[in-house]
């Protein structure tokens, strides 16, 4: 909960909130940062497929520290940093240690150590970002009225930092990793076996399943990265869609509790499928909405599938590949899903630029969440059974 919380300087709901001054600075339009932002996003997604493999070989006390420390040179970099060229690989950098690899040490540490209250585990490890979306957000705009976005940088960074004792603290009796064990036997996957990543790649399921793991951190970035054009283009003051967020926090947390209950009651093939049609709703909801009010039950329909999203994927890796191999293969799961935080802003503010109204945008999204929907039921209806022989395997 600790590292996942950390992950907040790292997250687009932190990194947006200096967007303004950000773009100021460095004299881009709303195509320019996005495009900033989907690069430096999309290099994270790429090096995460190497980086979060080490979660098999290294404690997580260990790898957590260097992250932690990275993350704080990541915020410092940002503060410092006065050359357009360089804002990239401020953003990679953040991306990478915040959003990245902190969230996935914690998720993957969890995978592995728990099987029976698997989904339990991930709920509450999860919990983390949900209360810094929460305060982190807050805390800072109101920072912002006395202190400059730089020092604020700054003062992520010493908070990083300060995470690093609480967390060796947390973890002095850390379980050791399944491939450091020989006398630890890793939960199974489909068929009772051992999944590598190179087998995953392999395998329909994880091609058909894509879309929909891209949805929710594509979409659901693009929304809040461009929560001011939107409320712009609605005639809106944003307080009016801001004031939502506590509410949209605590629906985020209930469905993140029931998500991980119902994963250790009736297993992920059962639930992921409802996953995405909240989301669905919601973005067409978000582009018909004529009164702020409407635009915040939008957000809460929303919650449910952004709390769900917390276990979810975390648990479809171990159910359905295996724990032997957790770290590599959901570094791959992990990659893709930063690739859709990149790919979201990008394409909304590409659109907006050219014109493209973001109302529109919303109902096409609500049809593309739709449309993965469609290809994930198919999927998981297709490999659902193997799940059986790896349980009589075990």
């Amino acid at each position: 909960m600790l590292l996942t919380f950390l992950s907040s300087f790292g997250q687009t709901f932190f990194i947006s909130i200096f967007a303004g001054e950000i773009r100021a600075a460095f004299s881009l339009s709303h195509g320019d940062w996005g495009a900033v932002y989907a690069m430096g996003t999309m290099l994270s997604a790429v090096t995460m497929i190497w980086a979060g493999a080490l979660t098999d070989r290294f404690r997580s006390r260990a790898l957590g520290t260097a992250v932690l420390v990275a993350l704080a040179l990541a915020c410092l970099m940002m503060a410092w940093n006065k050359i357009a060229l360089l804002l990239p690989l401020s953003i990679f950098f953040l991306r990478l240690f915040g959003q990245g690899m902190t969230s996935h040490i914690a998720l993957a540490s969890m995978s592995r150590w728990f099987l029976a209250t698997r989904g339990r585990a991930l709920s509450i490890a999860s919990l983390g970002v949900t209360v810094g979306n929460a305060l982190v957000p807050v805390v800072f705009v109101a920072l912002m009225a006395i202190y400059d976005w730089r020092t604020l940088w700054v003062l992520a960074a010493f908070i990083a930092l300060a995470g690093i004792p609480v967390l060796v603290l947390l973890l002095r009796r850390e379980r050791t990793p399944q491939s450091m064990s020989a006398d630890n036997v890793a939960a199974l996957g489909m068929s009772g076996r051992h999944w590598t990543r190179v087998d995953v790649l392999r395998h329909p399921l994880f091609w058909m399943m894509i879309p929909a793991l891209v949805g929710p951190p594509a979409w659901g970035t693009a929304f809040f990265f461009q929560q001011v054009h939107f409320v712009e283009v609605k005639g809106w003051a944003l307080i009016e869609l801001v004031a939502w967020l506590p509410l949209f926090t605590a629906v985020t947390v209930g469905a993140m509790l029931l998500s991980g209950w119902a994963i250790d009651r009736f297993g992920v093939a059962r639930v992921f499928p409802m996953w995405l049609l909240p989301a669905a709703a919601s973005f067409a909801i978000f582009a018909i909405a004529a009164t702020p009010m409407q635009a915040g039950i939008g957000l809460m329909v929303f919650a449910v599938t952004q709390g769900a999203q917390a276990t979810l994927p975390s648990a479809f890796w171990a159910e359905f590949y295996g724990t032997r191999h957790i770290g590599a293969v959901k570094a791959m799961g992990a990659a893709v899903m930063v690739t859709g935080t990149a790919i979201g802003p990008g394409v909304t503010g590409y659109l907006i630029d050219a014109g493209f109204g973001i109302e529109k945008q919303y109902i096409g999204i609500a049809l593309y969440f739709l449309a993965a929907s469609v290809l994930m039921i198919l999927g998981l209806a297709r490999y659902r059974g193997a799940l059986v022989s790896a349980s009589e395997a075990a």
